[in-house]
């Protein structure tokens, strides 16, 4: 057990409590846009953002690796909380949003993401005993899903609102419940999600720990810190393949909900807004799962092999999902999706935090982040095109996707499986 069991205690409940309502937020915002018939505007405006992000991403590597993280943390919470929740008091006063404050939203969340998720682990590495870092990585996945399963279910009811009745029989008596939830404005919701920026600050403010890694930290410019994340990853080739193929599940993760699923669901399934979020729900299941039980699974196999099955499982599923028509299997396929991303990044990050230091964890996760960004963004645009909005052409983007993958895993064949040793120059 770690000996900074409080301190990770709280960093786990400061996540969870900001990360349900910004799993809201996410949910909301790309089917506002669908149900609006602008996915083609968003889809653009998501491309732009993720391009923006490749340059932010590689800033955010070099302050997670030069600063006390725990501070990274409270900064970044207080900045995104007065942004979210300033947005959200402009709706409530005006009772309207116009498309750009809504998509502003979206990415402030996004850019909170690329600094808030490379510092979370590296933060968990620096005060976590190595022989736990498996254990570490289940954790995060089983606290983090946790979470978005319940923002799912919660967001079914929040974005399209419920009017229902159901009769229930017992013996002689008969009972009818009406269940009636109000929709949500979507200001609403980022003042929600605004709110527990500033509780999460709260918790993380009473973090006390000791370090079990001793951290060099680098001085010099920016540019120079970045280049010392490329110079390792340019010695260590193996560790470099490794990190980014086995990035291509999480890649195509993100542009499925964000920019394919939406309209999926909208144009191809022809479904309201609480599709949307119980797939998420059960992805977040799913995921769940997988921080459950893929470090009992990974005993058996090795992480590079696991990592392979699980790509290909997950491009199978891209490929099923592309030639059907039932929600049922949207809520099946997110599951299995779920499981196989969260077990990937699970055993993803116990092989790199065992590959690479803590002084270097920032810089090196960024490299990679900016690597799958530069890949996201060339999905987002292609899927953003006109065609991908017609009718049920989108499912052509599922095809695309599990393409993507089957090619990904070609290369990590010939990585050496985790057993033998790897370099920390």
């Amino acid at each position: 057990m770690t000996r900074n069991k409080s301190a990770l205690f709280l960093l786990y409940t400061a996540n969870s409590i900001s990360g349900f309502a910004q799993g809201i937020s996410m949910l909301s915002i790309p089917w506002y846009f669908a149900k609006n018939q602008q996915s083609t505007v968003f889809n653009l405006f998501y491309g732009l953002l993720t391009f923006i992000a490749l340059f932010w991403g590689l800033y955010a590597g070099t302050l997670i690796d030069k600063y006390n993280r725990k501070k990274v943390f409270i900064i970044l919470n207080i900045v995104c909380g007065i942004m979210v929740t300033g947005i959200g008091f402009v709706g409530l006063m005006d009772t309207f949003l116009p498309l750009w404050l809504i998509a502003a939203v979206f990415g402030i969340t996004m850019f909170n993401y690329n600094i808030h998720y490379p510092a979370l682990y590296a933060f968990g590495q620096e005060i976590t005993e190595p022989e736990n870092y498996g254990q570490l990585n289940s954790q995060i996945e089983i606290v983090g899903q946790s979470t978005s399963f319940l923002a799912g279910l919660i967001g079914a009811q929040l974005i399209d609102g419920v009017n229902t009745s159901f009769t229930c029989n017992f013996l002689l008596f008969s009972k009818t419940f009406t269940v009636h939830i109000s929709q949500w404005k979507i200001w609403e919701i980022f003042l929600l999600d605004g709110f527990t920026y500033f509780l999460a600050i709260t918790l993380i403010f009473f973090i006390r720990y000791k370090p079990q890694v001793v951290r060099n930290i680098e001085t010099g410019n920016m540019l120079k810190r970045i280049k010392t994340g490329f110079s390792f990853l340019k010695k260590n080739k193996n560790i470099f393949l490794f990190g980014l193929m086995s990035y291509a599940i999480f890649a195509t993760v993100l542009v499925e909900f964000h920019a394919v699923l939406p309209m999926y669901i909208s144009n191809h399934l022809h479904s309201k807004g609480y599709v949307f979020a119980i797939s998420e729900g059960t992805f977040s299941l799913g995921a769940l799962l997988a921080g459950i039980f893929i470090r009992k699974l990974s005993k058996k196999h090795n992480i590079i092999k696991s990592i392979i099955f699980m790509m290909l499982v997950t491009g199978g599923i891209y490929l099923v999902t592309a030639f059907t028509c039932q929600i049922s299997v949207v809520y099946i396929y997110s599951a299995i999706l779920g499981f196989t991303n969260a077990g990937t990044r699970v055993l993803r990050m116990t092989f790199l935090f065992k590959s690479v230091s803590n002084d270097l964890m920032g810089r090196v996760n960024s490299v990679f982040n900016m690597l799958n960004v530069l890949t996201r963004t060339g999905f987002i645009l292609l899927f953003g095109m006109v065609f991908f909005s017609n009718g049920s052409n989108i499912t052509h983007a599922f095809t695309i996707l599990a393409v993507f993958l089957f090619i990904s895993t070609i290369p990590i064949f010939f990585i050496p499986n985790e057993n033998e040793p790897h370099s920390k120059k």
